[in-house]
């Protein structure tokens, strides 16, 4: 197969150093074309100040402030009175020892005010240029929280963003102060508007590209936009919302409202295919408030980790904005996630601190919480295995009959107590936990830059081997987990074969494994090491159960004669017949 795709492959131009248009003396290096082709979105209101009102807020030149937590340095321009930078400590990129950064860079802030002018005109904050409270260069956040303040003056009132930073803690407290706002805004309130997506932080852009998106809470139900299917996509909601927010895979900005909101806009754009080392994703998120009254306007800001016990903290199920799979499934799979997984994957690595061990762990846990559901369908299967023989009997006797054949089958069937579909139904109702298992590990921010043995990332594939050349759907590396799982898949397979002497099962037997094997190669080695040590538990159970099965024949003797009169109709266990005597 591999050998196969690979000699079909279609070939692949050259890549080029550089991208030329259609003109053909016009050429951009791939830096200039991103450039070229950056998104609109964020840009639509940094308007010049054209008349008397907003002029003396134009006045000045850029002064950055730094500040200084335990957990991140954010940098403050005094342009827009706005975030330009927000880097977390403890979180550096895939393979890189840079810091993660919340704020897309090539905006000019990432947060904006923006509102509509007496005059009918649309302004957006970034464009103004606002006063500290500060003379430092660095203010720093030890021993409790601080506030950092920038003010303007806007005709013949002033508005004032009121940062307020807390040692130990991801959120930054905001107040949006109005003075006179009559003089320089119209009654139609003002937006608070997030610029720019969360950067990606990962290696693989693709797989990244899928959970990155913009939310929102409205009604008791998320919202969202992202970029799967369309390069640009955007939703409007009226009425209350509850918090707006953009992320990554592992990462998330949100912004919940003190004060009464009326809706909420939602833009994405791509740059880039999902295939292209250069794709960046867009996005912005607006929250409508009402217009403004005395008091100040607060909101709370987080900026940091997917972590589920820094999301439940706040009460508004900012945690609905990961995703659980389809509509169907995530009705259970949510719920399995939040509160069985999470918790236990908590509380099991205050115990263990290598949570590759933590995982095997949690496999073995899994598989002894089931093994009432996973013994009542691999016994049904064993029994069924036991009567091939004597079904095969009924089928040779009763060839010209279908009618009879099925009365004999349903009959053995009551005589010796087996459920044919028996195997089937247990196996469907582990499916929910399999699955939220699937979504919930390569989303498990713990296991982002956790090792184990072999591994360097968890949340990564492991490579153990480089591959010169690239094989469609597989990749160009060989993945450690991957391959152990595959192989403990073909044991398990064996293990709980139906038939010997069924070559379309043999095959299968192989087959199958090697196309888990290409799927799975690419995916986190975390989510692999559970299949792993899965499969090797379930083909020990598996064999546990059989031995069980042939040690107890009785269970599966006759009552009454089936009909099968003169043919050995059972296979002899040492001096015992399971399925029936020589008539």
């Amino acid at each position: 197969m591999v050998v196969w795709l690979t000699w079909l492959a279609p070939e692949t131009a050259p890549v080029q150093d550089t991208l030329v248009s259609t003109d053909s003396s016009e050429v951009f290096s791939p830096q200039e074309f991103v450039q070229e082709a950056a998104p609109s979105v964020g840009t639509v209101a940094l308007l010049a100040a054209d008349d008397t009102t907003f002029v003396r807020g134009q006045i000045g030149s850029e002064k950055l402030v730094r500040v200084e937590t335990d957990l991140y340095t954010a940098i403050f321009s005094n342009k827009g009175g706005t975030i330009v930078s927000f880097e977390l400590k403890e979180y550096h990129k895939f393979e890189s020892e840079l810091a993660v950064n919340m704020v897309d860079t090539t905006k000019s802030g990432a947060l904006a005010v923006m509102f509509t002018s007496q005059g009918n005109r649309n302004y957006d904050t970034r464009a103004f240029i606002f006063t500290p409270d500060t003379s430092r260069d660095v203010v720093e956040v030890t021993s409790g929280p601080k506030t950092l303040t920038y003010k303007v003056g806007i005709g013949e009132g002033s508005m004032s963003l009121q940062y307020t930073f807390t040692p130990g803690s991801y959120e930054v407290g905001l107040s949006v102060i109005h003075d006179n706002p009559d003089s320089f805004q119209t009654q139609d309130g003002y937006e608070l508007t997030w610029i720019g997506g969360v950067p990606f932080t990962e290696g693989n852009h693709e797989d990244e590209g899928l959970k990155s998106g913009a939310f929102a809470r409205s009604g008791g139900e998320v919202e969202s936009v992202d970029l799967i299917k369309d390069a640009y996509q955007e939703q409007t909601l009226n009425g209350s919302v509850d918090w707006i927010a953009v992320k990554n895979k592992y990462f998330a900005v949100a912004i919940m409202a003190d004060v009464p909101t009326r809706g909420s806009e939602l833009v994405g754009e791509r740059v880039g295919e999902v295939s292209d080392t250069y794709l960046r994703h867009d996005y912005l998120a607006s929250l409508e408030v009402a217009a403004p009254g005395v008091n100040p306007d607060t909101f709370r800001m987080y900026l940091g980790p997917i972590i589920y016990k820094n999301f439940s903290a706040y009460d508004r199920n900012l945690y609905d904005m990961v995703d659980y799979g389809w509509d169907f499934f995530e009705i259970v799979t949510r719920p399995l996630a939040k509160f069985i997984f999470i918790p236990a994957f908590t509380y099991m690595h205050d115990v263990i601190p290598s949570y590759g061990l933590v995982i095997i762990l949690l496999a073995l846990l899994i598989k002894v919480v089931l093994h009432p559901l996973t013994r009542s369908s691999f016994k049904s299967m064993g029994k069924m295995r036991e009567l091939q023989p004597r079904m095969e009997a009924i089928k040779e006797k009763f060839a010209d009959n279908p009618k009879k054949q099925q009365e004999a089958m349903m009959k053995m069937y009551k005589e010796t107590g087996v459920n044919p579909v028996g195997g089937c139904l247990p196996m469907l109702l582990q499916y929910p936990i399999i699955i939220a298992l699937w979504q919930f590990l390569p989303q498990a921010i713990e296991l982002r830059q956790q090792g184990f043995l072999w591994a360097a990332d968890l949340s990564a594939p492991d490579i153990i081997l480089n591959l010169p050349f690239d094989i469609p759907l597989f990749g160009n590396y060989v993945s450690g987990f991957t391959l152990l799982m595959g192989i403990s898949m073909v044991f398990q397979m064996k293990v709980s074969m139906t038939s010997q002497n069924n070559v379309q099962a043999k095959i299968f037997t192989y087959v199958f494994p090697v196309m888990i094997f290409v799927i799975f190669n690419k995916l986190a080695a975390g989510l692999n090491l559970y299949y792993l040590c899965y499969n090797v538990l379930t083909a020990l159970q598996q064999k546990y159960v059989n031995k069980q099965i042939h040690e107890h024949p009785e269970e599966l003797k006759a009552k009454k004669d089936d009909g099968t009169k003169g043919k050995v109709t059972g296979k002899v266990i040492g001096k015992k017949s399971i399925l029936g005597k020589k008539k």
